[in-house]
């Protein structure tokens, strides 16, 4: 039989067949539908739980402006109609890059669809053969592979060393270099290095890219992010990622910072081009949160967030409980082995507390985990709820072998 007499290989059977092994490894993924929402309360497949893996940090997905912003604005229609350079660029869009830029205090910003499309352009129109995007290991998917789009040699230390980010630098010196992190990392909750990576950037010639995406709105003054609690300044970081779908309970996302870098993106980079824009009354309601996290009732949320932050990890240490070491709205609970991630995560859901397990690829082998957020409509009753529901699913399990490490020390 020739190569052209053989069968092709059927995807139906490879599908099955990558199926079968997630089973087996306990990665099988299932959609889950929200009927309702009430503050941190939501209905969930006809059942009601405590919200407690929402990225909506400082709940302004329910803030009365916000949600009164996208109403009124989408009178004026459903959709951009198409991309920006077309004829989708609308007085909303225009009006929320220059709210950012000047929030943010950077020179110019630049609307996305999602977070995932912006680090795609970013890589795509900067960089590409001969050049050189140094990464940290534990950064977003998005990050990884838009440096392998690109085409550009992708390196990644160790998670927060930046002496070995220094290293891989000094490894390319040929070509651009683009140093890239997440400031608050999404799964681990805890903070880059930024003050370190910005040296080491200044110092081997390379442009430093921070995805802001978990740090805008809850982290340094009226909210800026990472960058401004590491007393960092655009000239410092060039390039930032701002996502609305966190802690501004928005959908989409921007680019922000240097003028001349997010012109050129403006023009070339593939993700903004050839894609519609955000619809504009989404733009509104983003532009209502920002306006919200930037002012005083911003720092109030902000400072009942950090007071629940405390809250539950004094709670959790007290309990012995192996949390990660995060000061931010995300914290790990480390389980390990992906079965009884599942097993945890559905015995809290018995108990009316919806926390999602988190398994590999998203984390490391061995590393599943609980991932606990937090959000600023979280009251101390249902954070002194969650931990107590902790503390008895773990002592229950106890009783029972694990099958990997089950809630062990760290």
């Amino acid at each position: 039989m020739t190569a052209s007499e053989m069968p092709r290989f059927s995807l139906h059977d490879r599908v099955a067949a990558s199926r079968a092994q997630r089973e087996v490894a306990h990665r099988r993924r299932q959609l889950r539908t929200v009927t309702q929402r009430d503050g941190m309360r939501c209905s969930v497949d006809g059942r009601e739980l405590l919200n407690f893996c929402s990225n909506d940090y400082l709940g302004l997905s329910q803030h009365p402006r916000v949600v009164a912003a996208l109403r009124d604005a989408a009178g004026a229609g459903a959709g951009a109609t198409a991309s920006h350079l077309v004829c989708g660029h609308d007085a909303q869009h225009a009006a929320l890059e220059t709210a950012l830029a000047d929030w943010l205090q950077c020179e110019r910003a630049l609307l996305f669809g999602s977070g995932y499309l912006a680090n795609l352009a970013v890589l795509q129109a900067l960089l590409g053969e001969g050049d050189a995007c140094v990464q940290d290991k534990l950064n977003h998917a998005s990050l990884i592979d838009a440096a392998k789009l690109a085409g550009c040699t992708l390196k990644r230390y160790p998670h927060g060393d930046a002496d070995a980010a220094a290293r891989q630098l000094a490894a390319h010196p040929d070509g651009a270099a683009l140093l890239a992190s997440d400031g608050v990392f999404s799964m681990d909750g805890d903070v880059a290095p930024l003050r370190e990576l910005a040296t080491v950037a200044r110092e081997h010639g390379a442009t430093l890219y921070i995805d802001d995406a978990h740090g805008v709105g809850v982290l340094g003054e009226a909210g800026r992010g990472s960058i401004a609690a590491a007393e960092l300044s655009s000239h410092d970081v060039p390039l930032r990622l701002v996502t609305f779908g966190k802690a501004l309970g928005s959908a989409g996302a921007a680019l922000v910072g240097d003028a001349d870098l997010i012109a050129h993106l403006a023009e070339t980079a593939r993700p903004h081009i050839y894609t519609t824009a955000l619809p504009p009354a989404q733009a509104a309601a983003t532009l209502a949160a920002v306006r919200v996290a930037r002012c005083m009732e911003g720092d109030a949320l902000r400072a009942r967030l950090q007071a629940n932050i405390v809250r539950f990890r004094a709670g959790a240490v007290a309990r012995g409980l192996p949390l990660l070491p995060s000061d931010t709205a995300i914290q790990p609970l480390l389980v390990g082995g992906n079965a009884d991630a599942l097993k945890f995560s559905a015995a809290l859901e018995a108990c009316g507390y919806w926390v999602t397990a988190i398994r590999p690829p998203t984390v490391p082998e061995g590393s599943a985990r609980l991932r606990i957020a937090l959000s600023a409509l979280h009251e101390a009753a249902q954070i002194d709820g969650l931990l107590e529901a902790l503390q008895r699913v773990r002592d229950s399990a106890v009783q029972t072998p694990p099958t990997q490490t089950y809630l062990s020390s760290v």
